[in-house]
């Protein structure tokens, strides 16, 4: 495995000048062969001084440089799945997948199951995604039908009432997963909250409140409004028709309370972690437009502060209502009252870091060292060598290690010093060899990716070739008919290694050029390099 090289000192000062043209120069790039599945990094999730990545499967130890790749998990390693969220404990680890189907002319996130290490992931167990079983074949079931055998029957308390089959795995990811002993719990959006009592050998979809209530109880008698193809409204429990039943975070806490967002609040509950399901009780409370309330009713992530019973939570908005917003809150009290933070970003995670909130969101990486009273701003995450682009999401937070690490639409980032410093982590496929994911990657002299490039989509495209000898480097691009539409030159190298230009698609005065073919050349101190680019609006 190769090394993270140092950077020389005037390739650093060279890297904080580019930062504010049009192109810049970074390197040398650390290549590695096993590397992580893909750029995006989307679930994080550590135990001790372990960290797990997501989608990949991948895990980084702090005392060892490798990456750890699940070649026995095959539904990830070679297959179509890829993890949507992770928790660990120890040397077990739990990790939800799905997929993308195409319907029509959108792609529908589909379930898949899960993976279950008790080693490390030496060795993985999948346990099937749990669906409801279809009607029997002579029912004549149609989009009007009510009840039985359509519809199944459940009880809550003394009462019997129907639900909706789900028999597809569309729409049904394992959006969170916890676990406490046996149980393994999951919140996977049109199936709800899913909970195993026996390791995951069986499942039972939990019942949650309707939006309409905010104590529930078994003493009590529940009227969930669920439309019929025809347009009847009955009382039936339908993901379909009501918010609360669409299961998105999930958290069982310190205290053994399990909270379960949904896309219509958060629902809390003292006994679903063992209760028997006809007999869960919950607390569901949503947005009001209140200053000690819920910021939106979306409620996305869930976390516990370590060593507090503060409970902190992302708010989506699943509405045009002006009570229901974009923000960050927690609450100290059980859900009774929230503190409200970040008003109108859309935070994806929270993190926790030497009495540091991190707060990974769509416009950046917030950090409050004062819980929250004031945050400061990254807007952009940038190392000695590599950097994230301007517009990447962050999408992923974890502690481990002594540090805290990001997951973003543009690598993987960790920071020991509270984020004043950074390293940075991508695929980086090397120009020779390829990576485990991809072994029969040509070998080449040069590459730009992404290929095609739009400037609207992706940003800047970067443009990796390989210096053998120290100089400097000019990155030159043509249009079709060889007419220099831009230039950049790099400042003096003096380390061998691979390196990249970026280039965001405009010309020398700064204007976007029109699409079609580009070639790029690159001298360099030990010969020249050539490439294409392919432009698209």
């Amino acid at each position: 495995m190769k090394n993270f090289w140092h950077i020389s000192w005037a390739l650093l000062l060279l890297m904080f000048v580019a930062g504010e043209l049009r192109a810049q120069h970074f390197g040398p790039i650390p290549d590695r062969f096993e590397t992580l599945r893909q750029n995006s990094v989307t679930s994080l999730e550590s135990t001790g001084s372990r960290l797990w990545i997501g989608p990949g499967l991948n895990r980084i130890d702090e005392n060892s440089p490798d990456i750890f790749i699940p070649e026995t998990a095959d539904s990830v390693f070679d297959g179509r799945g890829r993890v949507f969220s992770l928790e660990a404990d120890g040397d077990r680890v739990v990790a939800g997948l799905g997929f993308n189907t195409e319907s029509g002319e959108s792609s529908v996130q589909t379930a898949m199951g899960f993976y279950e290490t008790l080693d490390n992931g030496s060795s993985w167990r999948f346990i099937p995604f749990p669906l409801d079983p279809p009607p029997p074949e002579d029912a004549d079931c149609t989009a009007a039908s009510v009840g039985p055998p359509c519809d199944l029957e459940f009880t809550y308390g003394d009462q019997t009432y129907i639900q909706t089959r789900i028999t597809v795995p569309q729409q049904s990811p394992p959006f969170e997963t916890d676990m406490k002993g046996e149980t393994i719990m999951a919140a996977a959006w049109a199936s709800g909250i899913l909970r195993s009592l026996d390791g995951g050998e069986t499942w039972e979809r939990l019942i949650l409140p309707p939006s309409s209530v905010r104590e529930f109880t078994p003493d009590n008698v529940y009227q969930w409004n669920s439309q019929t193809g025809s347009g009847e409204s009955v009382n039936r429990y339908d993901p379909r028709s009501d918010n609360n039943l669409l299961g998105f975070g999930l958290l069982i806490d310190s205290e053994n309370r399990v909270w379960a967002g949904t896309a219509g609040g958060i629902n809390v509950s003292e006994n679903a972690l063992t209760a028997p399901r006809e007999q869960i009780s919950w607390t569901r409370i949503g947005a009001d437009g209140e200053p000690d309330g819920l910021l939106g009713n979306w409620v996305v992530n869930i976390r516990q502060q370590p060593g507090t019973n503060r409970i902190w939570m992302t708010n989506w908005n699943a509405s045009n209502s002006p009570d229901d917003r974009f923000g960050l809150v927690y609450t100290d009290d059980g859900g009774e009252t929230f503190r409200q933070f970040l008003e109108g970003e859309r935070i994806n995670d929270i993190g926790f870091h030497n009495g540091k909130i991190y707060a990974a969101a769509d416009r950046g990486l917030f950090i409050s060292a004062d819980d929250g009273e004031t945050w400061r701003r990254i807007g952009q995450i940038r190392s000695s060598n590599q950097f994230i682009k301007a517009d990447a999401e962050y999408f992923a937070l974890s502690s481990a290690g002594g540090k805290i690490w990001v997951g973003s639409s543009d690598g993987l980032a960790s920071s020991s010093d509270g984020g004043e410093n950074w390293s940075i982590l991508r695929v980086n496929v090397p120009l020779r060899d390829g990576t485990i994911y991809q072994e029969d990657a040509p070998n080449v002299d040069t590459y730009a990716y992404p290929n095609p490039f739009s400037p609207d989509v992706h940003d800047l495209v970067r443009i990796k070739y390989g210096i053998e000898k120290s100089g400097s480097s000019t990155l030159r691009i043509f249009d079709f008919a060889m007419n220099k539409v831009f230039e950049q030159r790099s400042g003096q190298v003096t380390q061998s290694g691979s390196y990249e230009f970026t280039w965001n698609g405009t010309d020398g005065s700064g204007r976007v050029v029109a699409a079609g073919s580009y070639i790029y050349v690159i001298d360099t101190p030990g010969g020249r390099v050539d490439g294409k680019i392919l432009l698209i609006d």
